[in-house]
């Protein structure tokens, strides 16, 4: 059976990591939980075991523990009620010699079992009498199978351990292949059919996903659009169970109802590009029926109407294989340095990302998120080439995360996308679910360091003239000083532009006084961080680089003395005089 809910590892202490590492490599999308205070690189910390455990298992996430068997079975005991929805729940020995299936054996527990125990290198504990004697698990298909009706599944397995035998019909390798007792005269029947059917006494139905439904235009909403798929499926007679996935012109991947009508069917969504119709397109078939032939591999439509076409493969379909899925593109920003200051939204981009575009010192910030990532390096000032690339490849149906440091909306990479969108438009761009996930910027790691120098009305300049004139950042600072907000200058001084930096200190001094409270603030969140408070006579090049970010308080910004010689920054709220 497929598991559709990304796998939950659990681990007590540092030395199961290794083993869960393994196993994490065989799952994709499986997180790893850590007991706080004795494990260290894990996805999500947990103080509480029992209340970590028994949320992970009502959430209906698979469970790894890397522990004790019974420790999981006493801790999940209360929570314990209806076999048929429980999730899968494994033990796994510390040292990756045993893996013993415990709980979910109709959510495909054995089956999550043999993948691990393949992974690490040994043989699971399987104690299931079906699985050890028939070969097969009836009550959990494999992929690309479903069964219609398990609550017949035990007296049929019961009947069958007791010397019955079973008539097939349909076809399907993994029956065939077992140890069933297989008799055309079988007084037991198993039907394998993407038909309606009702079952009949002592059988199972297994419906194949083996239906691949096109789609080449959409006409009314997403409802209209979802009945209309509907009503085509019960006037063939076909089961929904064995939809395998709707397919459609790449043209259609930002349409809504695609997508809609894959979610009330529960399937993935995949797309062609023209070169992959073209063919079929000129021996005269319909884009749609294009597409259902290309998706199922037969020439066969099922049924077909203008832009609607269902066709039927000989085996079930793995969609994954099939056309591509819709192009993501996140543009993140991480923080202005360590993982403690990404969001749980960007942590989960990263996760689940294909490749990663930025600038290589970027990249590296991300740290473990990135492995098993492609990564696309490029210099810093390479922006526009960088968004190119980033498009390109999400066009091509990649999950792609566009690394900024801070947050992408501030001088940073999510203008540079859509700037590129803007100037140099390509239609397979069209196509793209483009998505921007903010970060914590670099002047509120900053503001948050030494105070709230940020308190009242504030803007951001960058002192960098390589995309825009000094003469334009003249202007801005000294209306910026004139209208006395705090301001927070990007890219103050590099190796290049030493001057900028103090001639945007000669503008302030013409409105602020020269003991104006700055704060230079270094490498934030990074090792070798530093904040520092001087006044605004004494901000000089010297005093800054492109790691640093400065805060020029306002006239109304004040600082508090600490005992221990240090300060606190701020600008009241309040601003009129007290």
């Amino acid at each position: 059976m497929m598991i559709n809910v990304a796998p939950a590892i659990i681990v007590l202490g540092q030395n199961s990591v290794t083993v869960a590492r393994k196993i994490i490599s065989v799952l994709p999308g499986a997180t790893l939980h850590g007991l706080a205070g004795r494990t260290s690189g894990v996805d999500v910390s947990f103080t509480n075991f029992g209340e970590a455990l028994r949320e992970l298992f009502v959430q209906g996430r698979p469970v790894i523990g890397i522990c004790a068997a019974g420790i999981l079975i006493r801790t999940l005991a209360p929570v314990i009620s209806d076999k048929r929805q429980e999730p899968p729940v494994l033990a796994v020995a510390e040292d990756g010699s045993t893996v013993v299936p415990l709980l979910g054996g109709l959510g495909g527990v054995n089956d999550l079992a043999r993948r691990i125990a393949e992974a690490l290198g040994v043989k699971p504990a399987i104690t299931t009498t079906g699985d050890l004697r028939l070969g097969t698990t009836l009550l959990s298909p494999p992929s690309g199978y479903y069964l219609a009706n398990p609550d017949d599944a035990k007296k049929f397995i019961s009947d069958l351990l007791a010397g019955a035998q079973v008539k097939l019909e349909g076809i399907a390798p993994w029956l065939s292949d077992s140890k069933l007792p297989i008799d055309p005269k079988g007084d037991l029947t198993i039907q394998v059919t993407e038909r309606l059917v009702t079952p009949r006494t002592n059988s199972l139905v297994y419906h194949p996903t083996t239906i691949a439904i096109a789609i080449s235009e959409v006409i009314g909403h997403e409802d209209e659009a979802v009945a209309l798929v509907q009503q085509a499926l019960a006037d063939a007679a076909l089961e929904r169970a064995s939809v395998a996935g709707i397919f459609a012109p790449i043209t259609l991947a930002a349409n809504p109802a695609i997508h809609a009508v894959a979610s009330a069917l529960r399937v993935p969504a995949r797309f062609f590009t023209p070169n992959q119709l073209e063919s079929l397109l000129s021996q005269g078939y319909s884009l749609a029926q294009a597409a259902a032939i290309t998706a199922t591999g037969t020439s066969v439509i099922t049924t077909s109407s203008s832009h609607l076409a269902i066709a039927i493969a000989s085996q079930p379909i793995d969609p994954n294989t099939i056309g591509q899925p819709r192009g993501r593109l996140a543009i993140i920003g991480t923080g202005p340095g360590g993982e403690q200051w990404m969001s749980k939204e960007v942590k989960e981009i990263l996760k689940s990302a294909t490749d990663l575009v930025g600038y290589k010192t970027y990249l590296d910030l991300v740290g473990s998120l990135a492995d098993g990532k492609e990564r696309h390096e490029s210099d810093n000032r390479e922006e526009e080439a960088r968004a190119k690339m980033a498009l390109d490849l999400a066009a091509s149906g990649r999950y792609v995360a566009v690394v900024s440091s801070g947050d992408p909306g501030i001088y940073a990479m999510a203008a540079a996308v859509f700037e590129v969108c803007d100037r140099y438009p390509k239609p397979e761009w069209d196509s793209i679910d483009i998505h921007v996930a903010p970060g914590i910027s670099a002047m509120q790691a900053a503001a948050a360091a030494i105070g709230a120098p940020l308190g009242h009305d504030f803007c951001a300049i960058s002192l960098s003239d390589i995309l825009k004139p000094w003469s334009a950042i003249e202007q801005r600072i000294a209306a910026a000083a004139k209208a006395d907000f705090v301001i927070a200058f990007y890219n103050p001084v590099s190796k290049e532009r030493t001057w900028q930096l103090a001639e945007a200190r000669n503008i302030l001094l013409r409105h602020r006084t020269p003991d104006t409270p700055v704060v230079l603030a270094r490498n934030l969140g990074r090792p070798g961080q530093t904040v520092k408070v001087i006044t605004l006579d004494q901000l000089a090049p010297a005093t800054a680089d492109m790691r640093t970010i400065i805060l020029v308080g306002s006239t109304k910004t004040r600082t508090i003395k600490r005992s221990n010689d240090s300060v606190w920054v701020y600008t009241p709220r309040r601003y009129t005089e007290q």
